[in-house]
């Protein structure tokens, strides 16, 4: 039996428009009016409703770090995570030998295959941010373990069924020796290749594109930075149209100036992710990511014992929050949360309320909070209805 929402306002592509209905059969969206609602429709009362947010960039939350991933922990995440409005994810693991890479992937995938229906927010396979980067630009990332992107390291990847299937996304510095060939066999076998933790000039970050590549991994962080006759990695990803630009938009990563900036030279191309660990939605206090800790203080910025920004506590509701702060349009800020990710990574029925889209809805109030979250056309999160200290805890964290 069908199922209808309506809203008296929607985003509909990058647009707001309302009023607007959805209707839902079997998990998908099946016909998308304007107008009044619908016979039988349930009739949200205020608000705004969008599609379900899409994060590419997530090490871990609610003291799971994926690199030490179980069943268990993948569940805590996958709840926790609509609150936030977020419906689909792509767990992110940094660098580690390729050896141990192989196998923390293989424990997140059999982590996320051990999700039960209609549980929370749904995996999307695996991001690997390294091991093929810059020991220049290393950030938090141990560069003893940082390796060059060789044929035998790529077959390692590709030759290996299971992670084949489930690679979706590849984070590299395309000027290390062999880097360019990689980023060629990468894009053929259908992973996106991101640019990041590199020291690629302006050239060479061209030459990536050139290859295939198609993202850059948190915009401004960990590489060659925009100069005004070397524009490095930032300065080509701003106006070569072929790069979405990943940004952490927690404000300490770039400054509120620079999002701006962002936004006015490439607010269609930048997908907001949180980067975020484990320590995202938990209380000060130590937290791993990579196996290795980290320290979240009271100014909620997860950093190495060493005082290097690890990683983030953001949760992506609060991104589109910021972003909107200083002074991007809301439908702007929201089309980086859920239809360009969407897109780049290549999931079409994800991110937009379309037919023929997957049902994953959010219902914000005015303040942009999540109030109610469809996966699947199921409710996941329902802000009215009590929660467990954890999940709630999360809830709070975007505050």
């Amino acid at each position: 039996m069908d199922a209808v929402v309506a809203a008296p306002r929607a985003l509909l592509g990058r647009t707001i428009v309302g009023p607007a209905s959805v209707r839902i059969r079997d998990g998908r969206i099946v016909e998308v009016t304007t107008g009044e609602a619908p016979p039988g429709a349930e009739v949200l009362s205020d608000g705004l409703l969008t599609p379900g947010l899409v994060d590419v960039q997530v090490n871990g939350a609610v003291g799971v770090d994926f690199a030490e991933v179980d069943a268990a922990g993948m569940r805590s995440v996958a709840e926790a995570l609509p609150s936030t409005g977020v419906t689909r994810f792509l767990p992110t693991l940094i660098t580690a030998p390729v050896d141990v890479v192989l196998r923390q992937a293989r424990a997140v995938l059999a982590a996320s295959a051990a999700l039960p229906d209609g549980v929370g927010a749904r995996p999307l396979g695996v991001h690997l941010e390294g091991p093929f980067l810059s020991p220049k630009r290393a950030g938090v990332h141990d560069p003893s373990f940082m390796v060059e992107p060789g044929p035998a390291q790529i077959s390692a990847l590709l030759d290996d069924e299971l992670i084949r299937r489930a690679l979706r996304m590849v984070t590299m510095a395309p000027e290390q020796p062999g880097g360019l060939e990689a980023v060629r066999r990468l894009v053929e076998a259908g992973v996106l290749v991101a640019v990041g933790h590199s020291d690629a000039t302006g050239e060479q970050t061209r030459a990536a594109a050139d290859a295939g590549a198609r993202m850059v991994t948190h915009l401004f962080n960990a590489q060659r930075p925009l100069g005004h006759r070397e524009p490095g990695v930032p300065g080509v990803a701003l106006v070569d149209e072929r790069f979405t630009l990943g940004l952490i938009a927690d404000l300490a990563h770039v400054g509120p100036d620079v999002c701006r900036l962002v936004f006015n030279a490439a607010g269609a191309r930048v997908a907001l992710v949180t980067d975020a660990v484990a320590a995202a939605g938990m209380p000060p206090g130590r937290y791993h990511l990579g196996g290795a800790d980290v320290l979240l203080t009271e100014d909620g910025v997860p950093r190495s014992p060493e005082g290097t920004i690890a990683g983030s506590a953001l949760t992506l509701d609060r991104a589109v929050r910021n972003i909107v702060s200083v002074g991007v349009p809301v439908a702007d800020a929201l089309a980086s949360a859920t239809i360009v990710p969407a897109e780049v990574i290549g999931e079409s029925g994800l991110g937009r309320l379309a037919p023929g889209a997957v049902a994953d809805l959010v219902w914000w109030d005015d303040d942009l909070r999540p109030k109610k979250v469809w996966v699947d056309g199921r409710v996941v999160f329902d802000a009215a209805v009590p929660v467990a200290p954890v999940v709630a805890g999360y809830a709070t964290a975007g505050q």
